[in-house]
């Protein structure tokens, strides 16, 4: 049994989701109000027997108790492994005594940051310190705190020593090379450590699963500088990574798919005590590309920029939204369409003055923000001469036009194209063939972007080195015995196409099952940007129809395989497409957790090179001669025809395994008979266009 399945034989699901949704039985099901959509009809589902969950309304979505602990807690499928391992008592993953060294040390400096977070907020609250008392009065009266904002964010204070904490922290056992490792202690170059924050107001800062890795620290005296401190970068703090106020802010963004982003964490707190629970602060920078992946896909659908309306700060988001344009023109996987806007606040006033003297008037501000189209273009003008020239107009509309088309919704980037030639009085058809080029030389680069990693496969050939996915010592696998009865029949979706092997030696591994799937993940794995075209293809059946496009054609994800290994193998591969640091095969390798080892080697590994030695004479030459008539082998279109029509066979087979898990549905348990029919419809109507588009292409190969 594998981890994953061990796993989920020790929990059982509708004990894990009640603790986070109020499910109630109704007949053989649990139900209730979706926790990822609002709703007054409850269209969550949970199934015992199967050991399942679906939402019949809006999400359209389901999946098993991974699924929605990554949906439910903003997880990656590592994460989720290893929380649900933790609770289940299963070991997830091998370690190297090096890698347990550096967990090790991990652990031990969050458990002395949480610590140093309990006792700054202790001393604040020391009412036998004049110290204290004066700050937490300075805290209330000039900051405008109140005593459950003080609890809930953990506010602290450093007080004016230089060897507060260093000198507790030390007599308590902690190693001062842990207290400089984590950042709250320093050692000069005469030898000497002191503490790192003195007198000063200190903000934990948390990260998105809201473990305290750092500190901000704000000044209480006039002449300390700078005003603002953030704790040093150590192994657990890089402030270009975190977002402050998203572990508190995760299910306000969840709910309302909206986000708004402030310049400082006082910004932050301040909006949340004033109840606007879904703001977060980039911590006085730009917005960096690992902050933007925190937030979408899986938390937001639109971004609000509010950044303070001083030039800095205007600069500040113009270079944010150069960052966020950057990732949507990377993202060939059409994942990421997102709503970028602005706050334009005329008042001149940081979000944090304007929140506290007039909540309204901030709420007004989020409500009316501008689309990113709007600003940008407002930005470039006001940088034109009073009468510009054509040249300079032409200068400001190539300057402008790669942002403006930074969406995947070309309903979006039509309406920019148009409102830049009104405001630049220029020909609108000379601006489109300029946006044309630029989405050509967006595409091109997005799509080569991933494969300078992926070297393109040759034939087989056994003693020729190969591009190798190299996932380290395989474990112990049972010997591989085969007959011809093993051989997997000719269904049509037979791996004949040759990738990159899992690794450079021959492996021993058993014919794997599911073919559609492995082919699939295989392709996808070593082709990563042709997730791109699977998506497009999907978007395109579904046509302008919304209902179609978000539910029952919507893009490719887990819920499309039935191995709980592969589903789990396609988590993992969309966090790869998700993140911009490495290459989709690099994050692979580096974050494969042992657990699907040996279901990555099996996906990867060529099963017919490996048979090919075992079979009679005769038949392997057979085999070659049949695999050369089946297409042109390793061409990248045949490849791409490939993929398309198996991810279309298993749109279509989750679509027939959704319908039949709703064909058990009765009215007298509870359910919308309105939706579920809805929902049947769609289904069958997808099905309908699948199945057209699947005969038109093999009509089209045939002639």
């Amino acid at each position: 049994m594998s981890a994953i399945e061990e796993i989920k034989s020790r929990l059982d699901i509708v004990q894990y989701i009640q603790q986070y949704v109020p499910i109630r039985k109704q007949g053989r099901y649990y139900k209730a109000p979706c926790p990822f959509h609002s709703e007054k009809t409850p269209s969550f589902v949970v199934y015992e027997d199967r050991q399942s969950w679906r939402c019949f309304g809006a999400c359209a979505e389901g999946g098993d108790i991974f699924r929605f602990a990554m949906k439910f807690h903003g997880w990656s499928f590592g994460e989720a492994l290893e929380e649900l391992g933790k609770r289940a008592g299963v070991e997830v993953r091998k370690q190297t005594p090096e890698q347990r060294d550096q967990l090790d040390q991990l652990e031990r400096l969050r458990a002395i940051v949480k610590h140093a977070a309990d006792l700054y907020h202790e001393t604040l609250l020391d009412g036998n310190r004049p110290d204290a008392a004066a700050t937490l009065a300075y805290a209330r009266d000039k900051r405008g705190m109140t005593d459950a904002t003080l609890a809930r964010f953990q506010i602290g204070y450093a007080p004016d020593d230089w060897h507060f904490l260093h000198h507790q922290f030390t007599t308590l056992g902690y190693a001062e090379d842990d207290l400089i490792a984590a950042g709250l202690v320093r050692r000069n170059d005469k030898d000497a450590v002191y503490d790192s924050f003195r007198n000063r107001l200190m903000i934990p800062i948390r990260d998105d699963r809201g473990r305290a890795v750092g500190f901000g620290a704000r000044a209480l005296a006039a002449e300390d500088n700078p005003k603002y401190l953030n704790s040093s970068q150590t192994p657990l703090f890089d402030k270009s990574r975190l977002l402050f106020g998203l572990d508190a802010a995760k299910d306000a963004i969840r709910a309302d798919g909206i986000v708004v982003i402030v310049e400082g964490y006082m910004d932050a707190i301040t909006a949340h005590q004033a109840g606007f629970t879904n703001v977060v602060a980039q911590m006085g920078t730009a917005l960096t590309e690992t902050q933007l992946r925190l937030l979408v896909p899986k938390l937001a659908k639109r971004v609000i920029m509010a950044l303070d309306s001083d030039a800095a700060g205007q600069n500040a988001t113009r270079r944010s939204l150069e960052v966020a344009r950057g990732v949507l023109q990377a993202d060939y996987a059409a994942r990421l369409s997102v709503d970028l806007r602005v706050l334009r606040n005329a008042s001149a006033k940081d979000p944090d003055d304007l929140i506290r003297e007039n909540p309204a008037e901030w709420a007004a501000l989020v409500e009316g923000a501008i689309p990113v189209a709007e600003f940008v273009i407002d930005m470039e003008l006001a940088n034109l001469d009073p009468n510009p020239s054509v040249q300079d107009r032409e200068g400001a509309a190539r300057r402008l036009l790669p942002l403006l088309l930074a969406t995947e919704d070309t309903l979006y980037q039509d309406a920019n194209v148009q409102l830049l030639a009104r405001r630049l009085k220029l020909d609108e058809r000379r601006l489109l063939s300029w946006a044309a080029d630029v989405v050509a030389i967006d595409r091109a680069s997005a799509r080569q972007a991933p494969l300078k990693a992926v070297p393109k496969a040759a034939a087989p050939n056994p003693t020729a080195s190969s591009p190798s996915f190299d996932l380290g010592e395989p474990p112990d696998m049972p010997p591989f015995e085969v007959d011809e009865s093993s051989m997997p029949p000719d269904d049509g979706f037979a791996d004949e196409l040759p990738t990159a092997p899992i690794r450079s030696r021959p492996l021993q591994v058993e014919v794997p099952d599911v073919p559609t799937e492995r082919f699939c993940l295989k392709v996808l794995f070593t082709q990563p940007n042709l997730l791109y075209d699977i998506n497009r293809k999907l978007r395109e059946l579904a046509g302008d129809d919304g209902a179609l496009s978000t539910w029952v054609l919507a893009e490719l994800t887990p819920d499309d395989f039935t191995r709980d290994s592969y589903r789990a193998l396609m988590n993992l591969f969309l966090e790869a497409m998700a993140q911009n640091t490495q290459s989709p095969i690099d994050y692979l390798s580096t974050a494969l957790p042992d657990a699907l080892f040996s279901d990555a080697q099996r996906i990867m590994v060529d099963e017919w090179d490996n048979l090919r030695p075992l079979l009679r004479h005769g038949l392997s030459a057979d085999l070659t001669d049949w695999l050369a008539q089946r297409g042109d082998g390793d061409s990248p279109d045949a490849l791409r025809t490939a993929l398309l029509d198996h991810a279309l066979r298993l749109r279509a087979a989750r679509l027939q395994r959704e319908r039949a898990e709703m064909s058990y549905i009765k009215p007298e348990d509870g359910f919308d008979e309105n939706e579920v029919s809805s929902y049947i419809a769609l289904s069958l109507r997808a099905k309908q266009l699948i199945d057209a588009e699947l005969s038109r292409r093999s009509r089209a190969i045939r002639s």
